[in-house]
């Protein structure tokens, strides 16, 4: 589980976020909705130890990650838009080289990169260098390192940017049996359409700040809309 409490972050006379709070349960996929430079990815570069906050609080599994971020780093797996490929290396090879820097034994490695190759359909390119890998290869390798270690917890942020319609579907898929062995899922995006068919909870954030949290139906329900698109921009007005 993830709780959030009171973060606040400055970038000299820019605040990206200005007391965000919220939580994120297991066996949930939770999304963080919000436009471009609402503080969706300040806020999660500081849960998996990215940035430093300039107050406030966020545990991972009941881990401070202020006060113990290798620590909470072991309960968290993390996935961004950037995925940082090594070209010369194939994607077994990358995989393995997280788990390395993860100090997990060599048997651990490798039945878990065998498990990863398989649960991904990465039998195709497991073998084969990054270098003209597609956007969703390139994405499957970077869930599969981000996985390596079996983290409780998993950071997404805009996992889908960039992606044709089969590879989105087959993250979901993907989120989905995530879900299902009751892992703690936070993702961030500006799609609604992809918080919409993901996710069992949305935190509406603007600006810096949270200004809700539930379930879609208790969105809807709460704004009077039919959408989500309706209702996000029904919240983020009434808070200006």
């Amino acid at each position: 589980m993830i709780e959030v409490d009171g973060l606040r972050k400055r970038f000299k006379q820019v605040r990206a976020i200005d007391g965000v709070s919220f939580s994120a349960r297991d066996g949930a996929i939770t999304g963080l909705l919000g436009h471009n430079g609402a503080g969706k990815s300040t806020s999660l570069r500081i849960l998996y130890g990215l940035l430093t906050a300039d107050s406030g609080s966020a545990l991972v599994d009941g881990i401070n990650v202020m006060n113990e971020p290798q620590k909470a780093q072991e309960n968290i797996g993390v996935m961004t838009d950037a995925h940082g490929l090594y070209p010369r290396l194939t994607a077994r090879e990358h995989i393995e080289y997280f788990a390395q820097l993860r100090k997990l034994d060599k048997s651990i490695i490798d039945k878990r990169t065998e498990l990863l190759i398989e649960q991904l359909a990465m039998e195709e390119i497991a073998d084969r260098r990054a270098e003209g890998y597609s956007q969703g290869e390139k994405m499957k390798v970077c869930l599969a390192r981000s996985l390596i270690h079996n983290p409780q917890n998993i950071i997404m942020d805009e996992p889908t940017n960039g992606l044709d319609v089969m590879t989105t579907r087959s993250v979901r898929t993907i989120l989905q049996t995530l879900k299902d062995q009751n892992k703690c899922i936070l993702l961030s995006s500006h799609i609604m359409q992809e918080i919409s068919a993901l996710c069992d909870e949305v935190i509406v954030i603007s600006e810096g700040k949270v200004l809700m949290q539930g379930s879609l139906d208790a969105l809807l329900t709460s704004t009077g809309e039919s959408d989500l698109e309706e209702a996000f921009m029904s919240i983020t007005r009434a808070s200006r």
